[in-house]
C-alpha cells in the first residue's frame, strides 16, 4: 500500500520549527556568551561558522570555563540536527531519548535554517485541525444531517464567529500566544450554515467548532481576521452544537470566558490528591 499520503499529512519539523535563531560563533569568548544567555531567554546557543552549524554550548557547558577561553573550547561538537522534512513525531523522538531541550534544523547543504525545542513539538500535538480532523466532521455532518457539504479554505473575521465552547485557559493561550507570533498557529475550523429562512440578506451563522483558544489569543494580539478550513452546509440544519451555544449565552467570542490556570480541572484534581 503506497503511504505517500500519509506521510503529506504528518506534521513537518519546518512548520514548527524557530526560523530566526539566535547563534554564536566559535571565536565568541566564554564571558561574552554567558552574558547573552542572562540577558535572553536562551539557555544556549547553536555555534555556527557562517551559516555552517559546528556545536552547541549549553549554560552548563560555560560554568566552570574560563571567562576569557574562546567558544570552540568548551562547545560540543558532537551534536545532533535535525532536517526540515523529518517528521515532528520523529524530533519528538530524538528529544526524548536524548534528553536534549533543542534541535538545531539543517538543510541538505548543512546550513542552519531554524531550531526546534521540545517545547514546539509539544505545541504541534496540541489543538491541531488536521485534514483528518476536519474530513472526519464534515462526514459526521453529511451522515448525521442528511446534506451536501463542500470545503474551503477562507479568511474570517473573529467578530463574525459563533462560539461553541464556553471557556479556555488562560495557560494555554500562552502557547497559542507564541504560534501566531511565530506564524505557526493552525487554521481554525468552522461551519458556514446557510440562514434558515433562505433570505440572501441574511448569511447564516459561521459556527467555531475547533480553535478556540486560538482565537481568544489572538483578540489579546489585536488580530482581527484568521486563516480557516470553512466547511459550507447546501441547506440550513439545525446544529446540535449551535442549540448548545445558543443555550450556554454565546453570541460572541467575546462571550468566551478566560480560566485562570489554577482553576484547571487537571490541576483541581492534582491539588486534591496532594491534599489527601
Amino acid at each position: 500500500m503506497n503511504d505517500d499520503h500519509g506521510d503529506a499529512l504528518r506534521p513537518k519539523v519546518k512548520s514548527y520549527m524557530t526560523r530566526d535563531v539566535s547563534t554564536v560563533s566559535p571565536d565568541d569568548t566564554v564571558g561574552d556568551v554567558a552574558r547573552r544567555i542572562l540577558e535572553s531567554d536562551h539557555n544556549g546557543f547553536p555555534v555556527t561558522d557562517g551559516r555552517t552549524v559546528v556545536g552547541f554550548v549549553s549554560a552548563r557547558d560555560l560554568l566552570l570555563a574560563d571567562e576569557d577561553a574562546s567558544l570552540f573550547t568548551v562547545m560540543s561538537e558532537d551534536i545532533i540536527v535535525a532536517h526540515p522534512e523529518m517528521d515532528v513525531t520523529d524530533a519528538a523522538r530524538v528529544i526524548l531519548r536524548s534528553g536534549i531541550q533543542k534541535l538545531p534544523v539543517v538543510d541538505d547543504a548543512d546550513n542552519l535554517v531554524g531550531i526546534i525545542s521540545n517545547t514546539d513539538v509539544i505545541r504541534s500535538q496540541i489543538e491541531r485541525a488536521t485534514p483528518e480532523k476536519v474530513g472526519k466532521l464534515r462526514r459526521t455532518l453529511e451522515e448525521i444531517h442528511g446534506v451536501s457539504t463542500s470545503e474551503e479554505r477562507r479568511t474570517v473575521r473573529l467578530a463574525d464567529l459563533t462560539p461553541t465552547q464556553a471557556r479556555v485557559y488562560a495557560d494555554e493561550l500562552e502557547g497559542r500566544r507564541y504560534e501566531l507570533e511565530r506564524g505557526l498557529a493552525e487554521p481554525l475550523v468552522v461551519i458556514d450554515n446557510p440562514s434558515a429562512s433562505g433570505e440572501l440578506e441574511d448569511d447564516g451563522t459561521l459556527v467555531l467548532a475547533d480553535g478556540h483558544h486560538r482565537v481568544m489569543a489572538a483578540r489579546r494580539l489585536g488580530i482581527e481576521e484568521m486563516d480557516a478550513y470553512v466547511i459550507a452546509i447546501a441547506d440550513h440544519v439545525a446544529l446540535g452544537m449551535e442549540e448548545t451555544a445558543r443555550k450556554e449565552g454565546l453570541e460572541s467570542v467575546t462571550d468566551i470566558e478566560v480560566i485562570d490556570y489554577t482553576r484547571h480541572p487537571l490541576v483541581e484534581t492534582t491539588q486534591r490528591f496532594s491534599e489527601e
